[in-house]
C-alpha cells in the first residue's frame, strides 16, 4: 500500500501485484491524491499534470467501482481546478462521447457510469468556468437518462443535481427540460432512482422559480405519489424537497424574486397543500367527485409519515423565529389534521394520526423554541384545549335534536385533545422547573384547562388530560400534593358523574405514578386517602348501575397505582389489599360453577372488569413491592389468581351465551392475568393447569394510552416519551408469548410435545395470510421458551420433543416471509444452545451445507445462510468450531453472488455473526474475508445499501478478532490494518448513514487497539460534521468515538476541531461546511458551526437540542473527559464557556451566539459570483445562530462541570488558591492562568445557578457556592493584610443563599442552603457579627421552623422531606457550634497575647485588629441563646438515629409512632437522612455536656423555655416530663451510654462510603466526651466498655489510614487510659484511707498473678493497638520483619511529620501503661513495652539538621524516664524481676549506641541522654554492674572526642548531671573515669582554639563541669582542683594585640575566661592566692587582661553608656526538659 503514496500512479507497483488487489491498490492512489492534490505546490501539480489527466482519463475506461469513480471524478476535477484548464474541454468530450456511447453491456456500465460522475465532478467544481458547454452536456446527459437502467438513472441524476450546483442561475434555460425528466423519475420503482431525483429537484428548486409558484401543487401531488410504498431513505429526501418547495414558496430566496415577479403563496395555503398530501395521500385532487363521497381508500402509511416529516423540514427550513411568529396559525392547522374524518376512519388510523402530529409538534417545539418561547407556545396550546372544551361542552349540554353532529364532533375532538395535551405534558416536563410561570400565571389557567378535561366524554382526552397533569407535578414536585387533593375532592363531590369518577380516578392514578419521579414524594397520609376512596367506590359500585363500571374500573385503577409508592407504604394496607382480592373471586369450585347460571351480560361485564382490576393491582403489587411478597403472601395470592384460570376457561361458553361484546373485558381479564404469573416465581404455580391461548391475531396498530389505562401509573419505559400501550388483542398475544417463555421450562417433557404437536397442527389448519399470522406468533413463543431454557440452563427434553421441535422450525426456513426465516434461524441457534450435543449441532449443520449446495432460490438460500449464522452464534466458538471452515467457504461463496444481493445480504450477517462469536478461532480466515469486503465494498452498487451495512458489521467484527495484535509491525499485520482503513474510508464516503456510522464505529474499533495509525487530523473533522446530520444514529455514532477519542487524546482532538473551523473560515465561500456532499447546502439545517469555543462550544449547543439519553450521556461524558484534561491549562476559556451558558437568558439566540460579521463574509467573496449571492446571507441569517439558548438541563451540567474546574485545579497546583502568588506567576507569564484571579466570575456563576428557577441548578449552584467557599476561605488578601478575598463577596453569598430559605422552597434545596450557611459561618470569613447575623438569622429562623414541631398545616412533601430539612438544620447548627468552641478553646487557652496569630501573615496586623473586633470568642455568642433548644433537639436526633441504627430484629422495640424527628412510615428514607448528619450532631452534643459539666446544670431547663415560639412544649423529644424524674447522676449516665453507644456502633463498621469526615467527628467527639470527668469516671468503672472502645479502634485502624485519623485515634486511646488511671488512682486513695496500709494491695491489672486476659484486659488491648500502629510506621520495630531475608537491612529515614507525631503519640501511651498493673501485671508488659520504646529510639533517633530531637525519640526518652522513675521499683516481691528489666534496657540502649555503618546519621545525643537517664533514675545497684557501667564510660568517652561540637557541648552537660547526682556510689566511679579526659580536652583549647558558636560552646560547657567539680571537691582538695582549673582558664586569655586581630569565637573564649577567672576568684579566694602565686607567668598574664578590659569598657562607657552586659547563660536550651 506504501507503494501506492505517489503523486503519480506507480505503473510498476501496479503491474507486478495480482488482479485482485489493483482496485484497491488504484483506490488508495486515489485516496492519496485527494489529500495531496489540496496540499500540493501548484508548480509541481502542473508539471506532472498531463501525465496524471491521462492516468485519471484512462481509469475511466477501466469500469471502475462506485467509490473508485466518486473519487477518480473528485480527483480530476480538482486537478484541472488548480492545474492549467486547457484541456479539461477535451476531457469533458471524452466523457460525453462515454456517455453517449450504445454499448449497453453490463461490463460497460461502470465506465458510463464513471463518465456521468466526472461530468458531475467537473461542472460542481468548476461551474461557469466551463461556460457555454453545459446545454449539449445538459441534453447528452437527458438522452441517456430515457434509455438507462436503474442505476444509470440515478448516477445521472446525482451528476444533474452537481451541474445545475456549480451553474447555478446560469444554467436556467435547462431548468424545465431536467424538470421534466426528473418528474417522471420521482415515481420510479427503484427506490434508489427516486432519492436521487428528489436530491435533483431539490438542487433545482434553489434556481427554478416555477417549481414553488405555478408548478407548486403539481410538485406536491408528486412528492405525494413518491412517498406511496416508499422507504426510508426515499421517505427522507421527498420529505426534504417538498418541505424545502413548501417553505420557499412561502418565503422565497431574495435573487429570484428579484429576477421575476413572483406572487407569493400564502401560509394557509402552502398548509392546505400539505394536509391534502396528509388527509388524501397521493389521489390529487383532480379525481372524479364520486370517489371522494365514497371516501376512498384511507391514505397508505409511507405517505403520512412523509409528509409528517416533510412538516418537520418546513418548520426547520423556516426557522425558530418564524415558529414562534406564527405558532398559532400552525397549531391550528396540525390539530386540525388530527381531527379531520379522513384521517380519523379507524380506531387504528387516528391513532396514528395522532402520533403523527404530536411527531410534528414535539420536533417544532421541543427543539426550535427556547425556553421563552415554549412557554408562550404552552399558552396558545391551553387556549386551543379551552376552545375545544366549549364546544364538547356546548355539544354536551345541548339536548336538543342536533345531536348526531354533535357527537361526531365529540369524538374528532377527543384527538386533538389528546395531541395538544400530550405536548402540552412534554413541554412542561422538559421545561421542568422553568415551566413555573405557565402554572402560575392565572391569565393562562393551565391547571384549569386542563382538569376541564378529565370530564371530556371520551376515555382518550380523560387519561391525556390525567397524563398531562402528572406531568406538571413531575415538572414542578410542589404541585403534586395539592393537585392530588382537589381530584379527590371532586372525586367524592362529583361521585355520580361517570365521566368525573373516570377522568379523576385517572388523574390520580397518573399523579401517584408520578411520585417515585419526585424524590421529595407525597405526605404519608395521602396514601391512607386514596385507600379510602378507593374502598368507598368498590363498595358503592353496585349501588347504581349506571356508575358501576366506572366506579369498578376506578377503584381498582387507584390500588393498582397505590403500590407504585413503594412497600413503605404499601405494607401498611396489605391485609385490607388481601381481603379485597380474595372477595373479587369465588371462593371455591362450588361457588364458581353457581355464579355461571346466573347474571345477564352486563352484570358479567362489571365482574369480568372487576376482576381484570384486582388482577392489574395484584401485578402493580407484585412489581413494585417484590420486599413484602413473602410465602404466605403469595400464597394468598395464589387463591383468586387459580380462580381467575379456572374461570378463563368458562368464558367462550359465556360470550356465546351473553353476546360478544364480553369478548374486550374478557380479553383483559386474560391479559392481566398473564401479566402477573409472568411476574410471580414459577414454582408457585407449577402443577395448576395453565390456559394458555396464542390466537391467531395478526393484530396492528401503534401505542395509545387508552388501550390500557393503568398505564398511566407504571413506570416509563426507558427512551419513550409518553407511555403507547399496543392494543389489546396484541397486548395479549405479547404477554401470553411471554408467559409461555417463563413456564416452558417448568412444564413436564409430557406437555411439552403436547404443546409442540399443536402448534404444528395449528399452522397445518390455518390458510393464507392468517397462516402467516399464526405461525409468527408460534415462532415467538417457542423462541421465548427457548431463550427461557437457556437462561434456566435446562434441557429442551427428550429425543421426541427435539423431533417435534426440529420439525417446526426446519419448515419454516424456508418460508418466503423474511421475519418468519429470521426467527427459524433463530430458533435453531437456540436449540443447539439449550440440547448442547455436538452430534445434534453437526446434524443441524450439515443439514444447511447441503441445502446451500444444491439450493438456488433466494429464499431457501438466505434462511439457511442465516441458520449457520444463529447456530454458531448461540453455541460458540468452542462448540461449533470444527463446521467453522465449512461455514465460512460457503458463506464467503454466497456473499460473492453478484446476481441477488438479498443473498449477499444474509450471507454477510451470518459471516459477521460467526466472526464475533468464533473469537481468535477465526483468525486463520481473517485475510481472505478482508479481501472479499474490500472487493465488495469497491463493487456493489451504493444503493444496496443493507449490503454495505452487513461488510460494515463484518468488517467491525474482523477488527475485533485480531484486537490488539493490529499494533504489530510485520507485514501481514501491516496489510490487514491498511485494508481495514481503506475499508472504513469507502464507508465514511457512503451516502447512507447507517453505513458512515458504521465506517465510525470501525475507526472507534481500530484506535482503541491501534490509536497511532489512526489519522485523527481527518477523524476529528469528519465526525464534526457528523454532530449536526439530521440522523440520530450519526450523531450518537460521532460522538461515542469522540468520547473515546478525549479520553486518550483531549488536546488533539479540539486542536483538530478548531482548525477546521479555521478552513471554513478560509475557504472562499465563508460558508459552513456541508453535512455530506449529496446533501444541498441551504438544507443541512444545523450547520457545523464552530466558533471561537471550539468543539466544546458545539457539544453545549448539542445538549440544548439533543434529547436522546444515551447521546447525552455521551456529551457529557465526552465533554468531562476534555474538561479534565485540557481545563486547567486553558482556564479563561472553559470558565468563559460554563459561564455563557449560564449566564443565557432565555431570549433566543442569547449570549451563545458569536458569529462572524455579515460584512466580513461578503467582502471575502470574489467579484466573479453574480448577484444572487449578495442575498444569500440575508435569508441564512437567523440560521447562523444556534437556535435555542441554554436549557436549564445544559445549565445544570455547566454548573457541575464548574465544581469540576475548582476540583482539577485544587489537585494540580495549590497557586490556584493564592492570590499574591498568583498575581507575580501572572507578571512572569501572562498566558498563564489561575483560578483565583477568576474568584469573582466563579462567585457570579455559583449565585445565577443558585438563584434561578430550576430546582436542580439552585441544588448545583449551591453546591458550586460551598465548594468556593472551602476552597477559597483561606485565601488571604494581599492588599489588606489581615483580610481575606472571600470577604468582599459576603453580600453574594447572603443574597444567594436567603431565596433558599423562604417558606415555598422544596426540602432538599433549603437542606442544602443549610450545609452552605454553616460552611460560610464556620469558615471564619466574615468576623464582624453584625455582618455575620445575616445569614445567621436564616439558621435561626430555620431553627425557629424546626421547634414548631410536626404540625406544619400545609404539608407539600413526605415525612422524611421534612425530617431532610429538620436534620439538616440542626446538623447546619451543630457544625457552627463546633467552629465556634474551637475558636473560644484557641483564645482561651491563650489569654496572655492579645492577638491570635492564626498564621504568619496575620502577625502584627492582628494586634490591631484585636481592638475594633469582639472578642475572639464572639462566634459563640450568636450560638448561646439558642443552646438550651439546640441541646435538647440534638439530643432527640442522636437518640433517634440510635434507635434506627439497631438491627432488623429489634423492629419491635422502636416508637411505635416515630421519633423525634421521623415517622414510622417513611423509616427507611428517614435512616439516609440521618445517616449523613448525625456525626456533626455528635461532636456539638459532646462538646455542650463537657463544657456544661455534662449538663447537670441543665436540669433547670429540662421544660423547654422557649422564648420565641408561643407554643409552651415544642413536640419533638417528648422527653421532658419523664426526664425530669431522673437524677442528674442518672441522667448523664443515659446519655453517656447514648454517646458511646453511637459511636462504637458506627466505629465498628463505618461503611466504605461513609466521608472521612464523619469518622473524625465521632473520634473528636469520644475525644471531647473523655475530657469531661463525668465520662472518666464512667469508662474508668466500666473496664469493659474500655476494652470494647479499644478494640473498635483497632479494627478501624486497620481499615482507614489517613494520618490524621490515626492521630486522633491515638488522641482517644490516650483518653481511655487516663481515665483508668484516674479510677485506679480514686481506688488506691479508697483504700489507704480505708487503712489497709499495711499490705500494698495488688490493685491494677494482672492482680497476683500477672496474668492478662484478652478481651476483658484494658491494657491488652491498648497494647493490641499500640503495636498496631508502631509496626505500621516502624516496620523495623517487628523482629520477625528484621530477621526475615525479603526484608534488607535498610537505612532508617526520617518519618514524616505526621508519622512522626503519631508515633510519639504512641510512645507516650505505652509509658503509661505500667501504671495501671498490679506489679505482677506491670512485670508482663514491662518487656514488650522496653523493647518497643528502646526500639522506637533506635529507629528514630537521627541528627536533624538543626539538632533537634526527633518528636518520636524524645518521646521514648520521656517514657524510659516514666518507667524507670515508676514506682515499681521499690515493691520488694518483683525487684529481682524489675533489675533484671532495667539492666537489659539500658545493654540495649548501648549496644544501638555503637557506631554502626547501617546508621551513619545516629544522634548520638539522644543515645547518651538515655543512658543518662538510666543513670540518673535508678539506683546505683540496678545500673553500677561492671559491664553496664564500662559500657556507659565508653559512650561518654567516645562523645567527649567526637567532631562535632554539639554532641560535646551535650555530653558535658549529660556528665554534668551524672557528676552531681545525689548517690554518691553512682557518680564517683564515673568522676574517676572521665573527669582527667575532660581536664585533657580543655587544656588543649589553648592549642587549638574554637573557630565558631558551637565550638565556643563546647568548651564553656566543660569548663562548667570542671568548677562544678571544684564546687562538689572537700575543702582540702580543693586546692589541687583549682590548679586544674584556673591554668586552664588562664591559657584562654589573649594578650592585647593578639585580642584585636582574633576571630569572634576565639574572642569570647577570652571574654568567658576572664569573667570566670574574676567570679572563681571571690569564691575560693584562699585558695585561689595560692594557685596563683605559685605560678606567677598566670598572674601576670591574668593582670593584663584585666586591666585592658577595664580599659575597653571605659571607652564604651564613653561612647555609649547604655551597653546591656553580655550574656553569660548558655544559648542552647533543651526543647524538652527530661530531668
Amino acid at each position: 500500500m506504501e507503494l501506492a503514496h505517489s503523486l503519480l500512479l506507480n505503473e510498476d507497483a501496479l503491474a507486478q501485484i495480482t488482479e485482485a488487489k489493483r482496485p484497491v491498490f488504484i483506490f488508495e492512489w486515489l485516496r492519496f491524491l485527494d489529500k495531496v492534490l489540496v496540499a500540493a505546490n501548484k508548480v509541481d501539480v502542473k508539471e506532472k499534470q498531463k501525465k496524471l489527466v491521462e492516468q485519471l482519463t484512462g481509469l475511466i475506461s477501466s469500469a471502475p467501482g462506485p467509490p473508485t469513480r466518486k473519487l477518480l471524478a473528485k480527483n480530476l476535477a480538482t486537478l484541472y481546478s488548480i492545474g492549467d484548464t486547457f484541456t479539461v474541454f477535451q476531457t469533458l468530450d471524452k466523457c460525453n462521447d462515454i456517455i453517449k456511447s450504445k454499448d449497453d453491456t453490463p461490463a460497460y456500465l461502470p465506465t458510463k457510469l464513471a463518465a456521468v460522475a466526472c461530468v458531475g465532478a467537473f461542472y460542481e467544481k468548476m461551474g461557469r468556468m466551463l461556460g457555454s458547454s453545459f446545454p449539449d452536456t445538459i441534453n447528452n446527459l437527458l438522452k441517456a437518462l430515457k434509455n438507462a437502467e436503474s442505476q444509470g438513472r440515478g448516477e445521472i441524476l446525482l451528476s444533474l443535481q452537481k451541474v445545475l450546483g456549480g451553474l447555478g442561475g446560469a444554467a436556467a434555460s435547462c431548468h424545465r427540460d431536467i424538470y421534466k425528466n426528473a418528474r417522471s423519475l420521482l415515481t420510479d420503482r427503484s427506490m434508489a432512482v427516486r432519492c436521487a431525483a428528489a436530491k435533483c429537484l431539490l438542487e433545482l428548486q434553489n434556481e427554478a422559480v416555477f417549481m414553488w409558484t405555478t408548478e407548486l401543487e403539481n410538485v406536491a401531488t408528486l412528492c405525494f405519489k413518491a412517498l406511496e410504498g416508499s422507504n426510508y431513505g426515499v421517505r427522507v429526501a421527498v420529505s426534504k424537497l417538498l418541505g424545502s418547495v413548501m417553505a420557499t414558496a412561502l418565503m422565497p430566496k431574495q435573487a429570484a424574486v428579484m429576477r421575476q415577479n413572483v406572487k407569493r403563496a400564502t401560509l394557509e395555503e402552502v398548509l392546505e397543500l400539505m394536509a391534502t398530501g396528509f388527509l388524501r395521500g397521493g389521489s390529487g385532487f383532480l379525481k372524479s367527485g364520486g370517489e371522494m363521497l365514497k371516501g376512498g381508500a384511507s391514505v397508505s402509511r409511507e405517505v403520512r409519515v412523509g409528509v409528517t416529516q416533510a412538516y418537520v423540514v418546513f418548520v426547520t427550513t423556516l426557522g425558530g423565529q418564524w415558529l414562534e411568529r406564527n405558532f398559532a396559525v400552525f397549531l391550528s392547522h396540525v390539530l386540525e389534521l388530527a381531527s379531520h374524518p379522513r384521517a380519523t376512519q379507524t380506531h387504528v388510523e387516528a391513532v396514528y394520526s395522532r402520533r403523527c402530529v404530536s411527531f410534528v409538534l414535539r420536533a417544532s417545539l421541543g427543539g426550535l423554541l427556547g425556553e421563552k418561547a415554549q412557554i408562550a407556545a404552552g399558552r396558545e396550546i391551553c387556549q386551543a384545549i379551552a376552545k375545544q372544551m366549549r364546544a364538547v361542552e356546548a355539544v354536551v349540554n345541548d339536548s336538543s335534536g342536533e345531536s348526531k353532529v354533535g357527537s361526531a364532533d365529540v369524538s374528532a375532538s377527543q384527538h386533538v385533545m389528546v395531541c395538544a395535551l400530550q405536548e402540552l405534558g412534554s413541554l412542561v416536563q422538559s421545561l421542568s422547573a422553568t415551566a413555573s410561570p405557565l402554572i402560575q400565571e392565572p391569565s393562562i389557567g393551565l391547571l384549569e384547562t386542563v382538569t376541564s378535561v378529565l370530564l371530556h366524554p371520551s376515555m382518550a382526552a380523560r387519561l391525556a388530560a390525567a397524563w398531562c397533569l402528572r406531568c406538571v407535578a413531575v415538572a414542578l414536585p410542589y404541585q403534586l400534593t395539592p393537585l392530588l387533593e382537589r381530584c379527590a375532592e371532586r372525586i367524592n363531590s362529583l361521585k355520580s358523574s361517570p365521566e368525573a369518577v373516570s377522568g379523576y380516578s385517572f388523574a390520580m392514578a397518573a399523579l401517584l405514578g408520578g411520585v417515585h419521579q419526585c424524590p421529595l414524594g407525597i405526605p404519608h397520609s395521602k396514601g391512607k386517602m386514596v385507600v379510602s376512596i378507593a374502598e368507598d367506590l368498590l363498595r358503592t359500585a353496585a349501588q347504581n348501575s349506571r356508575l358501576s363500571l366506572q366506579r369498578t374500573q376506578a377503584g381498582w385503577l387507584l390500588l393498582g397505582a397505590l403500590m407504585t409508592l413503594g412497600p413503605s407504604l404499601v405494607r401498611y394496607h396489605l391485609p385490607k389489599m388481601l381481603l379485597l382480592w380474595r372477595n373479587v373471586f369465588p371462593r371455591s369450585q362450588k361457588e364458581l360453577e353457581a355464579e355461571k347460571a346466573r347474571g345477564d351480560s352486563f352484570t358479567w361485564q362489571v365482574t369480568l372488569e372487576g376482576r381484570a382490576g384486582a388482577l392489574c393491582a395484584m401485578r402493580s403489587f407484585v412489581a413494585h413491592c417484590p420486599e413484602l411478597l413473602t410465602e404466605d403472601v403469595i400464597r394468598r395470592l395464589m387463591t383468586p389468581i387459580e380462580c381467575a384460570m379456572t374461570m378463563m376457561s368458562h368464558v367462550p361458553s359465556m360470550i356465546k351465551v351473553h353476546g360478544a361484546h364480553l369478548k374486550a373485558s374478557a380479553a383483559m381479564v386474560r391479559l392481566r392475568l398473564y401479566d402477573i404469573l409472568a411476574l410471580l416465581p414459577p414454582k408457585t404455580y407449577e402443577g395448576k393447569r395453565l390456559f394458555l391461548l396464542l390466537q391467531p391475531n395478526s393484530a396492528s396498530g401503534s401505542g395509545a394510552l387508552e388501550h390500557d389505562p393503568s398505564s398511566i401509573y407504571l413506570r416509563i419505559p426507558v427512551g419513550e416519551a409518553i407511555p403507547g400501550p399496543l392494543p389489546l388483542g396484541v397486548s395479549v398475544i405479547d404477554a401470553s408469548v411471554a408467559l409461555f417463555g417463563v413456564v416452558f421450562p417448568h412444564v413436564s417433557f409430557k406437555h411439552r410435545l403436547q404443546m409442540l404437536d399443536h402448534f404444528a397442527e395449528c399452522i397445518k389448519q390455518a390458510k393464507g395470510v392468517r397462516q402467516q399470522a399464526v405461525q409468527l406468533n408460534i415462532f415467538t413463543a417457542v423462541l421465548s421458551a427457548l431463550k427461557g431454557l437457556a437462561e434456566n440452563k435446562s434441557s429442551l427434553g427428550p429425543e421426541e420433543v427435539r423431533k417435534s421441535a426440529l420439525a417446526l422450525v426446519m419448515g419454516a426456513l424456508d418460508n418466503p416471509n423474511p421475519i418468519l426465516r429470521c426467527a427459524a434461524g433463530e430458533a435453531l441457534g437456540r436449540m443447539a444452545q439449550v440440547v448442547g450435543e455436538a452430534t445434534f449441532i453437526a446434524r443441524m449443520a450439515q443439514h444447511s451445507f447441503d441445502k446451500l449446495k444444491s439450493a438456488r432460490d433466494v429464499v431457501s438460500r438466505t434462511g439457511h445462510s442465516l441458520a449457520l449464522g444463529c447456530l454458531h452464534r448461540y453455541v460458540g466458538g468452542i462448540g461449533s468450531g470444527q463446521h467453522l471452515k465449512t461455514s465460512v467457504s460457503i458463506l464467503l461463496a454466497l456473499a460473492q453472488d453478484g446476481t441477488s444481493h438479498e443473498v449477499q445480504t444474509w450471507a454477510l450477517h451470518s459471516l459477521a455473526l460467526i466472526v464475533d462469536s468464533s473469537g481468535p478461532m477465526y483468525r486463520g480466515y481473517v485475510e481472505p474475508t478482508l479481501s472479499l469486503v474490500l472487493t465488495l465494498l469497491l463493487t456493489v452498487p451504493p444503493s444496496h445499501t443493507e449490503v454495505h451495512q452487513c461488510l460494515g458489521r463484518c468488517l467491525g467484527a474482523l477488527i475485533t478478532t485480531v484486537g490488539p495484535e493490529l499494533q504489530g509491525n510485520s507485514a501481514t499485520i501491516s496489510t490487514i490494518r491498511s485494508s481495514c482503513l481503506v475499508g472504513c474510508a469507502i464507508m465514511q464516503d457512503h451516502s447512507d448513514s447507517l453505513v458512515q456510522a458504521a465506517a465510525i464505529s470501525c475507526l472507534q474499533q481500530l484506535h482503541m487497539f491501534a490509536p497511532r495509525h489512526v489519522n485523527l487530523s481527518s477523524l476529528v473533522p469528519c465526525l464534526c460534521e457528523h454532530l449536526c446530520s439530521s440522523h440520530l444514529l450519526l450523531r450518537r455514532a460521532a460522538v461515542a468515538c469522540l468520547r473515546q477519542l478525549a479520553q486518550r487524546e483531549a488536546a488533539e482532538v479540539c486542536e483538530y476541531a478548531t482548525s477546521l473551523a479555521r478552513k471554513a473560515g478560509d475557504s472562499k465561500d465563508g460558508t459552513a461546511i456541508s453535512t455530506s456532499p449529496n446533501v444541498p447546502d441551504h438544507l443541512s439545517c444545523h450547520h457545523l458551526n464552530i466558533t471561537e469555543t471550539g468543539l466544546e462550544g458545539v457539544l453545549f449547543g448539542m445538549l440544548d437540542r439533543e434529547t436522546d439519553r444515551k447521546l447525552c450521556s455521551d456529551i457529557h461524558d465526552t465533554l468531562g473527559h476534555m474538561l479534565s484534561s485540557l481545563a486547567v491549562e486553558k482556564l479563561s476559556h472553559w470558565l468563559k464557556l460554563c459561564k455563557d451558558v449560564l449566564a443565557a437568558t432565555t431570549e433566543v439566540g442569547g449570549a451563545m451566539a458569536p458569529e462572524l460579521g455579515k460584512d466580513e463574509e461578503d467582502s471575502e467573496k470574489k467579484d466573479e459570483m453574480d448577484d444572487d449571492s449578495m442575498f444569500t446571507a440575508l435569508g441564512d441569517d437567523d440560521k447562523s445562530k444556534p437556535s435555542v439558548a441554554p436549557r436549564w438541563a445544559t445549565r445544570v451540567f455547566a454548573a457541575d462541570c464548574l465544581c469540576r474546574i475548582i476540583m482539577l485545579c485544587e489537585n494540580a497546583d495549590k497557586t490556584h488558591f493564592d492570590l499574591a502568588s498568583a498575581r507575580s506567576a501572572k507578571v512572569k507569564n501572562p498566558k498563564g492562568d489561575l483560578l483565583v484571579l477568576h474568584l469573582s466570575d466563579l462567585i457570579r456563576m455559583a449565585f445565577m445557578a443558585a438563584t434561578d428557577h430550576s430546582h436542580q441548578l439552585r441544588m448545583a449552584g449551591l453546591q458550586a457556592l460551598e465548594d468556593i467557599i472551602k476552597k477559597f476561605a483561606s485565601v488571604p488578601e494581599p492588599e489588606f493584610p489581615g483580610h481575606v478575598i472571600l470577604e468582599q463577596y459576603q453580600a453574594n453569598v447572603g443574597a444567594a443563599l436567603r431565596p433558599a430559605f423562604s417558606p415555598d422552597t422544596p426540602s432538599d434545596i433549603t437542606a442544602k442552603a443549610c450545609q452552605v450557611c454553616s460552611t460560610w459561618i464556620g469558615s471564619g470569613v466574615v468576623s464582624d457579627l453584625s455582618d455575620l447575623r445575616r445569614v445567621h438569622n436564616l439558621l435561626v429562623s430555620s431553627l425557629d421552623k424546626v421547634q414548631a414541631g410536626k404540625s406544619s398545616s400545609s404539608q407539600l412533601y413526605s415525612e422524611s422531606a421534612t425530617t431532610m430539612e429538620k436534620l439538616a438544620v440542626l446538623k447546619a447548627w451543630a457544625e457552627v457550634y463546633i467552629v465556634a468552641m474551637e475558636i473560644k478553646k484557641k483564645a482561651d487557652s491563650q489569654p496572655a497575647q492579645p492577638a491570635r496569630s492564626s498564621g504568619e501573615d496575620e502577625e502584627d496586623e492582628d494586634l490591631d485588629r484585636a481592638s475594633d473586633v469582639l472578642p475572639p470568642d464572639s462566634l459563640i455568642t450568636l450560638v448561646q441563646p439558642e443552646l438550651p433548644s439546640l441541646s435538647r433537639l440534638w439530643l432527640a436526633a442522636l437518640r433517634d438515629y440510635a434507635l434506627l441504627t439497631l438491627p432488623a430484629e429489634f423492629a419491635s422495640q422502636l416508637p411505635p409512632d416515630g421519633g423525634a424527628f421521623y415517622t414510622p412510615e417513611t423509616i427507611d428514607s428517614a435512616r439516609l437522612h440521618y445517616r449523613s448528619s448525625w456525626a456533626p450532631i455528635l461532636h456539638a452534643v459532646t462538646l455542650w455536656l463537657s463544657h456544661t459539666g455534662f449538663g447537670m446544670n441543665d436540669g433547670t431547663e429540662e421544660p423547654p423555655r422557649n422564648t420565641r415560639s408561643p407554643s409552651p412544649a415544642p413536640s419533638p423529644a417528648p422527653s421532658p416530663a419523664p426526664i425530669a424524674a431522673k437524677d442528674p447522676e442518672e441522667l448523664a449516665k443515659d446519655r453517656l451510654h447514648l454517646l458511646f453507644g453511637v459511636s462504637i456502633e458506627f466505629l465498628c463498621f463505618p461503611r466504605p462510603e461513609e466521608p472521612i469526615e464523619h469518622v473524625m467527628s465521632c473520634l473528636q467527639a469520644l475525644c471531647t466526651l473523655l475530657d469531661s470527668p463525668s465520662a472518666r469516671t464512667h469508662i474508668g468503672e466500666d473496664q469493659l466498655l474500655g476494652v470494647e472502645l479499644l478494640n473498635v479502634l483497632h479494627r478501624l485502624l486497620l481499615t482507614r489510614d489517613p494520618p490524621a485519623l490515626q492521630l486522633q485515634v491515638a488522641a482517644v486511646v490516650q483518653e481511655t487510659i487516663r481515665a483508668a488511671q484516674d479510677h485506679l488512682q480514686h481506688l488506691r486513695a479508697s483504700k489507704e484511707e480505708a487503712g489497709e496500709k499495711d499490705t500494698p494491695p495488688a490493685l491494677g491489672e494482672g492482680g497476683d498473678t500477672g496474668e492478662l486476659l484478652p478481651g476483658k484486659s484494658l491494657v491488652f488491648a491498648a497494647m493490641e493497638l499500640l503495636v498496631f500502629i508502631l509496626v505500621r510506621h516502624l516496620p523495623q520495630l517487628n523482629a520477625r520483619v528484621a530477621d526475615s531475608p525479603s526484608h534488607p537491612a535498610h537505612k532508617p529515614q526520617r518519618l514524616p511529620d505526621d508519622s512522626a507525631r503519631l508515633v510519639a503519640a504512641t510512645v507516650a501511651v505505652l509509658a503509661e501503661l505500667p501504671s495501671l498493673c498490679s506489679p505482677a501485671g506491670s512485670m508482663t508488659i514491662l518487656p514488650t513495652i522496653l523493647f518497643l520504646i528502646t526500639g522506637v529510639l533506635r529507629e528514630t533517633a537521627m541528627k536533624t539538621p538543626d539538632n533537634t530531637v526527633p518528636l518520636p525519640a524524645s518521646a521514648a526518652l520521656q517514657g524510659i524516664k516514666t518507667i524507670i522513675m515508676s514506682p515499681l521499683s521499690r515493691v520488694e516481691k518483683t525487684h529481682k524481676q524489675w533489675t533484671g528489666l532495667v539492666r537489659s534496657s539500658l545493654a540495649s540502649v548501648l549496644e544501638y549506641s555503637q557506631p554502626d555503618e547501617s546508621r551513619p546519621n545516629m544522634d548520638e545525643v539522644s543515645m547518651l541522654t538515655a543512658v543518662t537517664l538510666f543513670l540518673l533514675s535508678a539506683s546505683a545497684e540496678v545500673v553500677g554492674v561492671t559491664s553496664l557501667q564500662k559500657g556507659c564510660m565508653d559512650l561518654f568517652r567516645n562523645a567527649l572526642n567526637s567532631g562535632d561540637p554539639w554532641v560535646q557541648a551535650r555530653c558535658y552537660q549529660l556528665l554534668l548531671s551524672v557528676f552531681q547526682h545525689s548517690s554518691r556510689a553512682l557518680s564517683t566511679p564515673y568522676i574517676h573515669a572521665l573527669a582527667p579526659p575532660v581536664v585533657e580536652k580543655l587544656k588543649a583549647v589553648e592549642r587549638n582554639r574554637p573557630t565558631s558558636a558551637a565550638e565556643l560552646q563546647a568548651v564553656k560547657e566543660g569548663v562548667k563541669v570542671l568548677e562544678n567539680l571544684v564546687a562538689m571537691g572537700l575543702e582540702q582538695n580543693r586546692v589541687q582542683l583549682l590548679a586544674l582549673l584556673v591554668p586552664t582558664l588562664v591559657s584562654y586569655l589573649l594578650d592585647e594585640n593578639a585580642f584585636a586581630s582574633a576571630p569572634p569565637a576565639s574572642k569570647g573564649l577570652h571574654e568567658f575566661a576572664l569573667q570566670d577567672l574574676m567570679r572563681i576568684g571571690p569564691l575560693y579566694p584562699a585558695a585561689f592566692k595560692t594557685v596563683i602565686g605559685a605560678a606567677p607567668e598566670l598572674k601576670s598574664r591574668l593582670e593584663t587582661a584585666i586591666r585592658a578590659n577595664q580599659a575597653s569598657s571605659k571607652a564604651k562607657a564613653l561612647a555609649r553608656p547604655t551597653q546591656p552586659t553580655v550574656q553569660a547563660t548558655p544559648t542552647i536550651k533543651l526543647k524538652t526538659s527530661f530531668f
